[in-house]
């Protein structure tokens, strides 16, 4: 390809990143406050659950309409208007005075963010197919990176009791202006129409075994997010901040692991890599399960962050070449499984370990990696091609 060519794919690919950067530091921000706005509100746990639940809720309903509107609008337009929506929702949370108000907000978190996801991920599919090297795991990694950025301003702001609303409403507006001036150069790409498709769709048969891999690794991410720092200090017995540092490492692993995985995949291949990437994650979950002392807890807590970096990324552009569904179709259908796990694992987690104990709770999300595992054996080998 020509200079120009290549200055413009990767014009396309810059502003491809921020929303992935915009996406990352927008949900770690409001996450950062939480515990503020709990407090604010005088919510107890199961309250806060409850306004919580309503975050999933709205990405799963918007699902079906965002997969038909980038169909028609192109993965541009609805990236632009999933991320001024999302960014404007962003702002609320600290102006919230009832439980009912925080609830409402939280559903229009999850379906804007939705809109914004599926779009950046339709854009992220779309970009792959002009490259002859996989980038699109990359994306992902400036994800977790611009998460790290949030979650890191989030505890400055609550250190220097900068009120929730201004917070917010702050990353809301400098969010909004970064969509606004990286927008011209996004790639105006619309997935091909598939006849005889629905608005929705679940997964047929070819892509089902990376909706399971999806849900596989979404439940057992979800659960390191959720019950990692509560292992640390139910089973393992270190303190508050040996079991925070525990998240670090599994923080910074994920995220090397995505900063290195696009070199690794055009070395080795995605099925390669997806295989590896399930061994990781079931051996660190033993690892877990079976020396729960500090630093060999650390190491499963590394190689599961290193084994889940890849996985969702690669399947996504595995299941964006279906030839029986257009991509958006296809991301929609695998990200509703995959949710589901990221949704109902994590709680289950806690019931088993309620009736038991978080051992056996991180053994049976072992079963979820060995069941990856076994999945990316069904799948074929790959053309040479990433694109």
């Amino acid at each position: 390809m020509d200079e120009l060519t290549a200055a413009g794919r990767s014009k396309m690919r810059i502003a491809n990143s921020v929303f992935f950067f915009i996406s990352g530091f927008g949900y770690s921000s409001w996450a950062s406050r939480i515990p503020s706005i709990k407090n604010q509100l005088n919510l107890n746990e199961a309250q806060l659950g409850l306004v919580l639940l309503a975050m999933p809720v709205g990405l799963m309903l918007t699902m079906p309409l965002t997969s038909k509107m980038i169909k028609h609008f192109s993965s541009r337009l609805m990236m632009m208007i999933g991320a001024v929506a999302f960014c404007a929702v962003v702002c609320l949370p600290g102006f919230t005075a009832y439980m009912w108000q925080l609830m409402l907000v939280t559903f229009f978190i999850g379906s804007t963010r939705n809109i914004l996801g599926l779009s950046m991920n339709a854009q992220a599919v779309g970009l792959q197919k002009l490259y002859d090297r996989s980038i699109i795991v990359t994306m992902h990694g400036i994800w977790s990176l611009a998460g790290f950025s949030g979650a890191a301003v989030g505890y400055l702001m609550v250190l220097f009791n900068i009120a929730t609303s201004y917070h917010l409403l702050g990353v809301g507006i400098v969010l909004m202006i970064f969509s606004a001036i990286f927008y011209p150069n996004a790639y105006d790409y619309r997935p091909a129409a598939t006849p005889g498709k629905s608005v929705f769709s679940m997964p047929d048969k070819h892509l089902l075994k990376f909706a399971l891999i999806s849900f596989a690794s979404m439940a057992c991410e979800n659960t390191l997010y959720d019950w990692s720092g509560v292992y640390f200090e139910k089973v393992v017995h270190a303190t508050k901040a040996f079991a925070e540092a525990g998240f670090v490492v599994y923080m910074v692993s994920m995220t090397i692991g995505r900063f290195a995985g696009d070199r690794v995949v055009t070395s080795v291949g995605i099925k390669k890599v997806l295989n590896y990437s399930a061994m990781l994650v079931f051996a660190g979950l033993l690892v877990t399960v079976f020396l729960p002392f500090t630093f060999t807890v650390y190491l499963g807590y590394g190689m599961i962050g290193i084994g889940v970096s890849c996985v969702v990324p690669l399947v996504f552009n595995m299941a964006g070449k279906s030839k029986t569904m257009n991509s958006s179709q296809a991301l929609a259908a695998i990200s509703t499984v995959g949710y589901l796990g990221f949704v109902i694992v994590p709680p289950i987690v806690g019931f088993i370990g309620q009736v038991t104990n978080l051992q056996v709770s991180f053994f049976v999300v072992a079963g979820f990696a060995g069941m990856m595992i076994w999945m990316v054996t069904k799948i074929e080998d790959e053309p040479t091609s990433i694109s």
